[in-house]
């Protein structure tokens, strides 16, 4: 127990999930003034990140069903933004390539990230945060194992 009377294990879920929505909410309303969806970004910041990552391996990634990354991936061919290339071996698995205009919103976007990073940690020590991302990922690798 501490000064709020919460267990700590408590108080850690609280502040992790509130951080989470507010860290989405301020990246949301940054890149949607620049026409993009949170999720669009995220996903052009993935396949920049992961060069040859199919459309069921970005699927797993943003968290969402295999039609509903097609819708998006859709889109975002739409608009100019991704190819989506056959792989050799598979003629159901796609790979998603990005364009040069593709290119250019990602180095926008790293730079917003980024941005958005040095605000967020401002007066966060070095140490400190190399202790919270140890935390997290045991965190993150606790909840993809099956209890």
């Amino acid at each position: 127990m501490n000064k709020s009377g919460l267990p700590m294990e408590r108080r850690f879920m609280t502040a992790l999930s509130i951080a989470a929505r507010r860290m989405r909410t301020a990246y949301d309303g940054i890149v949607s003034k620049r026409g993009l969806t949170l999720s669009r970004a995220r996903a052009l910041l993935r396949i920049s990140d992961t060069p040859g990552i199919n459309q069921t391996g970005l699927a797993r990634f943003l968290e969402i069903e295999n039609p509903s990354v097609v819708r998006l991936l859709d889109g975002m061919e739409k608009q100019g933004l991704i190819r989506r290339c056959a792989i050799a071996g598979d003629r159901r698995a796609k790979q998603i390539v990005l364009t040069p205009a593709a290119r250019r919103q990602v180095a926008e976007l790293e730079e917003i990230s980024n941005a958005l990073g040095r605000d967020m940690l401002k007066g966060v020590a070095s140490r400190d945060l190399g202790a919270a991302v140890r935390v997290l990922e045991v965190v993150i690798g606790n909840l993809e194992t099956p209890a």
